[in-house]
């Protein structure tokens, strides 16, 4: 488990907007730090410098994650078999 980031805001969209720490993939899971399942990540935007994460929810009450850090498990590497 990894920290995700900073939840700025819920879009119009319903999606949660974060400033991300560390560059994660699309369609990893997203838990809060009781390691309730939150959604996963929708989209990545902004600078590869600076990302921001777009999450797509899979709660009933998104508005209450404003201001709150949220975790990503990464996804495992598949290991592909070399073809002779």
């Amino acid at each position: 488990m990894q920290r995700l980031g900073y939840v700025l805001h819920v879009s119009p969209s319903k999606n949660l907007i974060l400033k991300a720490e560390r560059l994660p993939k699309i369609n990893d899971k997203v838990v809060d730090e009781n390691l309730k399942a939150v959604g996963t990540i929708f989209d990545i935007i902004g600078p590869v410098s600076s990302p921001y994460v777009s999450v797509k929810p899979n709660v009933e009450e998104p508005q209450r994650f404003a201001n709150r850090v949220l975790y990503v498990f990464p996804s495992r590497k598949r290991r592909r078999k070399r073809r002779r």
